[in-house]
């Protein structure tokens, strides 16, 4: 895994995906929020609790450019944080092994598109 993605992730995860970013925002969910303000990101509506620009951008990253694999591992390993971990390499449909190599092409996908954003 790479450490700064790792972290990136880990923000994002909380920020967009866990049950303090709900309460009558859609549940952090970027699109349903734009869906709830006709089309338009009003950050502003979640007070201090705004989205960092770097995880409004793996949104983006994991819902539109990851591979389905990768973006289901990344899901799974980043939100869903009840189940063991068997279960979630059953959810993902591979091993141990497997779960943590798209884990890793995930990490790599998504430093490559924050770095190819950044340039």
């Amino acid at each position: 895994m790479i450490k700064e993605i790792d972290a990136l992730l880990k923000v994002w995860a909380l920020e967009l995906h866990s049950d303090f970013s709900a309460g009558g925002l859609a549940g952090g969910n970027m699109v349903a929020m734009m869906m709830e303000s006709n089309g338009q990101l009003i950050r502003g509506r979640r007070a201090s609790r705004v989205p960092l620009e770097s995880s409004m951008d793996i949104e983006l990253i994991v819902t539109k450019h990851l591979d389905e694999q990768l973006a289901t591992v990344v899901r799974e390993h980043y939100c869903c944080h009840d189940f063991n971990m068997r279960l979630r390499y059953a959810h993902c449909g591979c091993g141990r092994d497997t779960y943590y190599q798209r884990l890793h092409d995930a990490h790599l996908f998504i430093e490559g598109m924050l770095i190819g954003r950044a340039a």
